[in-house]
């Protein structure tokens, strides 16, 4: 890891998996933190749980809170969009401001995966990355509400992004719930082998990138 992190890359790392790499560069990250003493002591509880903890134990830990529990789960739009076809389209537009600012997507991740939105930030000029913070961050908020409230050493970091944000988080409303056989069809091939996530919606220009938002947007008055 450079010696000189931005501080997106410093919260993108701690949201990750625990790998060994990651412990073994846990006192960088400290020494990065001294730069910005009011993030490091917010910070510094995670860093002491997870130089403390066995890798075991943490990567228990990791799966169980953001995992197999939805309300902590680290994509932005399943906070938003919960299952519905809505989800499918967003993702396909936050891929296009991604490649539209030179970022190419590597791996297996999905691109509304908080760690690599916290990646791209650092990648911009801070009067770029503001704003897509300040449209994230009613989300970001929403998770750290639920960490905190379960008592999670993560919560920290969310309590980071929220301070940073140049707008206050408003409340998020829950996502649309949907039962087994609704999620199947919805992200189920249709009988024309169309991806119905990735169906252009009605009015939608084929192939248009539509504004990402990260919350829903007010219904216009008729």
């Amino acid at each position: 890891m450079e010696h000189a992190m931005h501080h997106y890359q410093i919260l993108s790392r701690l949201l990750l998996y625990p790998e060994p790499e990651l412990i073994a560069h846990l006192p960088q990250l400290d020494t990065a933190l001294e730069a910005t003493p009011e993030w490091q002591a917010l910070l510094r509880p995670l860093l002491a749980h997870l130089e403390s903890s066995s890798l075991i134990d943490l990567q228990q830990q990791y799966v169980a809170t953001f995992d197999r529990n939805p309300s902590h789960s680290l994509h932005l739009f399943e906070h938003i969009h919960g299952e519905s076809r809505d989800r499918g389209q967003a993702m396909v537009d936050l891929m296009e401001e991604y490649k539209r600012h030179g970022l190419q997507m590597v791996g297996d991740d999905l691109p509304d995966f908080v760690p690599l939105f916290l990646e791209f930030l650092a990648q911009l000029d801070e009067e770029v990355s503001a704003p897509l913070l300040g449209d994230a961050v009613h989300v970001l908020a929403h998770i750290g509400r639920k960490l905190t409230a379960n008592g999670s050493p993560y919560a920290p970091v969310f309590t980071v992004l929220e301070r940073l944000s140049p707008v206050a988080a408003e409340m998020l409303a829950e996502p649309p719930v949907r039962d087994m056989d609704e999620a199947l069809e919805t992200f189920g091939p249709g009988a024309d082998g169309v991806e119905p996530l990735l169906r252009q919606g009605p009015g939608q220009v084929p192939g248009g990138v539509q504004p990402v938002h990260f919350h829903p947007q007010p219904r216009r008055a008729a």
